[in-house]
């Protein structure tokens, strides 16, 4: 009897092992169903199948014999590539964070699609030599007030006028506008960071 079949667009997130010299282990996100843990058969020998990369868009053909606990990869069509974001190890930090922080805390159904949006766009910054560090800040607020945590309403008032005044020009402003300083950029982020450790149950690391 043929198992669940699933057919999907989504990023991937996170490459392992699995303990098995026939498979690897992925986690896909996909707008329309969160994380899907996946299994993909290694290629043996020569093959013209494009090889799925982390922060790859793809469409995915998926079938599971276990009630979608475990998906095997059937077929894939690569979307797109982000390879601008392997040329920067502050890029490639900064990517890794984003994915992790989605791998490791559950995604509310409504918000799946403005996460699912939010991962486009900030992967594509990223490839494009955006700054890192404002890119991980965008995206973390982003995806704070978008899964409606008070960041608006608590960590907002905390800060100082200063502070304020940059968290806003950072926060609104294209990146192509960005001159901060790094360490004030910096500043900013640990305050947002330390807030979510504080007051929500978010896990950042």
């Amino acid at each position: 009897m043929p198992g669940q079949q699933l057919h999907t667009t989504a990023f991937i997130l996170a490459r392992q092992p699995s303990g098995s010299d026939t498979f690897e282990q992925l986690t896909a996100f996909a707008a329309e169903h969160g994380p899907l843990p996946c299994l993909r058969r290694i290629p043996q020998g020569k093959t013209t199948a494009s090889p799925l990369d982390l922060f790859d868009e793809t469409e995915l053909w998926l079938e599971s014999s276990n009630q979608g606990r475990t998906w095997f990869l059937k077929e894939h069509r690569l979307i797109q590539r982000h390879d601008g974001i392997g040329r920067s190890y502050d890029a490639l930090c900064a990517a890794a964070a984003l994915a992790a922080l989605l791998v490791r805390n559950p995604v509310p159904d409504e918000s799946r699609a403005a996460v699912s949006a939010l991962l486009r766009i900030s992967f594509a910054a990223l490839a494009a030599g955006g700054r890192p560090d404002i890119v991980w800040l965008k995206a973390l607020f982003c995806l704070l007030r978008d899964e409606g945590y008070p960041v608006k309403q608590q960590w907002w008032p905390q800060l100082s006028d200063d502070d304020r005044d940059l968290a806003a020009h950072l926060l609104n402003q294209p990146l192509a506008a960005q001159t901060a300083a790094p360490a004030l950029v910096a500043q900013i982020t640990r305050r947002l960071e330390t807030w979510v450790r504080a007051e929500t149950e978010l896990r950042l690391s």
